[in-house]
């Protein structure tokens, strides 16, 4: 697997960010979710996919910079078949590594309460709890987490 930066607006990028909040809406049962203010071209640091090893993009993942040296993980997804494959370490380790290259000293994400799987592969991926933070902060489906690089 390798991961590739692709600008916001890349059609598999996109592709993927629609599959994203499509799964999205299906568990917490509305078009929108989204607590805080939805990434951008404009606000975000980086955007890639991971591609699997024929080259098909099976799951995307971007950082937002919030300052200080520190940044947000936001759309991180990879397709359902290719789940469990190594995809989502890949391409979270490749995030972090980029930020570390920004000099970026810790990295944060939000996920929700009806997203098990995603707390499960975060926490195993070295984050942990902390309080909402930001547009998250009054929000009370949210679960945030951070992780010093």
């Amino acid at each position: 697997m390798n991961v590739e930066p692709v600008p916001w607006d890349h059609p598999e990028a996109a592709e993927l960010r629609a599959g994203q909040r499509r799964e999205i809406a299906e568990r917490y049962g509305t078009p929108d979710s989204e607590p805080g203010t939805p990434p951008s071209a404009d606000d975000i640091a980086v955007f890639a996919v991971v591609r699997d090893d024929a080259g098909t993009a099976v799951g995307c993942g971007g950082l937002r910079d919030l300052g200080d040296g520190v940044g947000e993980v936001k759309r991180m997804y990879v397709l359902p078949e290719s789940r469990g494959s190594g995809a989502a370490t890949v391409l979270l380790h490749a995030l972090e590594e980029w930020a570390r290259g920004q000099d970026w000293k810790c990295l944060r994400l939000e996920t929700g309460d009806r997203q098990p799987d995603a707390v499960r592969f975060y926490t195993r991926s070295g984050y942990t709890p902390i309080a909402p933070f930001g547009a998250y902060a009054d929000e009370p489906t949210s679960l945030c987490f951070e992780r010093v690089l």
